[in-house]
């Protein structure tokens, strides 16, 4: 008899150990569906856009200059010299990875569209020109041409160097 009671005492303790787990499990999932949530919430509320680039299967979210989420090492990122309407900057990864938004850029050609969404309207651009210059933090483009997205990425066959993609809005 006394193993008996041994062995129910085992299992009871076990079965406590288990239950024990499955809620901690159940509180940490709990938690982290809890921050994914808000941080899904935080993330909309930092939405001002969307680009897509049917030839390039790009289509993305864009948010706002100064948000956590505008940033190359998470997204498309608009950078603080845009003044959309006008000129509208937009950078990203080429290359490969998660964050590689870009990494197709160069098999954009002359005349391929691009479409954005800001404000709750839709504009559509077109490649006007592409070209490559040497990475020095700017980017030369005449800004006295309105409406233009420009997109630009690390050259694909040049170290230094910097792929632009110089679109202007058509009638949308």
């Amino acid at each position: 008899m006394g193993k008996n009671i041994r062995n129910i005492i085992i299992n009871s303790i076990k079965n406590i150990l288990i239950g024990i787990l499955i809620i901690l499990s159940i509180l940490t999932i709990t938690k982290d569906y809890q921050t994914t949530i808000k941080y899904k919430i935080v993330e909309e509320k930092e939405r001002i856009g969307k680009i897509t680039i049917p030839k390039i299967n790009i289509s993305n979210y864009l948010y706002k200059v100064d948000s956590e989420e505008n940033t190359i090492e998470k997204n498309i990122t608009i950078l603080k010299e845009s003044n959309f309407p006008n000129i509208l900057f937009l950078a990203a990864h080429s290359g490969e990875g998660r964050i590689a938004y870009f990494e197709n850029l160069d098999k954009l050609e002359k005349n391929d569209s691009v479409f954005l969404i800001m404000d709750h309207k839709k504009y559509t651009y077109q490649v006007e020109d592409i070209w490559e210059e040497k990475k020095n933090g700017y980017i030369n483009v005449n800004k006295t041409v309105e409406n233009q997205l420009v997109l630009t990425t690390c050259s694909p066959n040049k170290k230094n160097t910097q792929l632009i993609i110089n679109c202007i809005e058509k009638d949308s």
